[in-house]
């Protein structure tokens, strides 16, 4: 895939290290990037809704290359170079992960979710409990419905339109991605007139040109075929996951904004008390998109616990 162009001002953003797809045993495939150290440790990076396989931040990069750490970002489906495809409980999601992470060598990894990738992460843990040694989590979304509901903000709205969300999931991806298609040569003004209605602390990720560029690049390189994948994500919300929190025992850390308007604190916190191994550390004054900055912690963090549970 080319980099992004100069586009009104906005830099390249760095390519990936590596980038391709994974065929599944039925013949649909994952589309990935890599980062990191090529034989370091595996760590799956779940991006965030909307989002692809190059959402992760230049920060989260460095930090992987220094630790030591293989970062591969899989695209979920219907977006980018994964083909078209909805599970029927988002917790199905693990089976093609343990797919994906053995063809590319590993038995045992971490996983990491951001946003709308959190309860992706999550699921990995429990449903791979052998294999997944620790969870990070960066503004994670939380449960809408079933016996562990946190959520009662902008994402319980899944729930009361998940008819209709799958009744129009298709006509609605294809017009996302139409939109898409027609704001790509105005991503820089169109991003500096979204931050001027965002809250604080988003304001300040996406005005730094690093993350701008990042996002912009992810956007356009994972629509340029399909854009389903956020809605899937819309749908798969709107159900109970698979699984309850209480049973995920790998550790899970899980760092939130106390300003976040989308997912707030005070539901994070109903979800983190539900996991039997958690520790939730609150970034003063960041909102939803604050997270990303905290890449480099994560990724610290997660790499302590690889060597304490798997070097020991």
């Amino acid at each position: 895939m080319p980099v992004l162009r100069r586009t009104f001002g906005i830099g390249p953003s760095p390519p990936p290290q590596a980038e391709g797809t994974i065929e599944l045993a039925d013949g649909r495939c994952l589309g990935y990037a890599e980062y990191g150290e090529a034989e370091g440790p595996l760590v799956l990076w779940f991006h965030g809704t909307p989002g692809a396989r190059r959402q992760v931040p230049l920060i989260g990069r460095d930090a992987a290359r220094d630790l030591g750490l293989r970062i591969v970002c899989l695209e979920r489906p219907g977006v980018g170079d994964s083909t078209e495809h909805i599970y029927e409980r988002l917790s199905d999601w693990a089976a093609d992960v343990a797919v994906a992470s053995k063809q590319l060598g590993h038995e045992r990894f971490m996983v990491v979710g951001l946003s709308g990738g959190g309860p992706y992460a999550l699921a990995c843990a429990h449903e791979l409990p052998s294999r997944v040694v620790g969870v990070g989590l960066l503004g994670s979304v939380t449960p809408a419905t079933g016996d562990d509901t946190a959520a009662q903000g902008p994402v319980h709205l899944t729930v009361p339109f998940h008819d209709l969300l799958k009744l129009i999931r298709r006509p609605l991806g294809i017009g996302l991605w139409g939109f898409v298609q027609i704001i790509a040569p105005l991503a820089h003004p169109l991003v500096l007139g979204c931050t001027r209605i965002m809250p604080q602390g988003d304001r300040l990720v996406l005005l730094d040109p690093d993350y701008e560029a990042m996002f912009v690049d992810d956007l356009i390189n994972g629509a340029k075929r399909q854009f389903q994948a956020v809605v899937n994500d819309a749908v798969l919300l709107g159900r109970p996951w698979g699984f309850s929190l209480s049973e995920v025992a790998a550790p899970v850390r899980w760092w939130h904004g106390d300003a976040d308007p989308f997912v707030p604190l005070e539901e994070a916190r109903r979800a983190a008390a539900l996991l039997p191994d958690v520790e939730l550390m609150v970034r003063h004054g960041e909102s939803h998109l604050g997270g990303f900055a905290a890449a480099d912690e994560v990724l610290t963090v997660l790499s302590d616990i690889w060597h304490e549970t798997v070097s020991c």
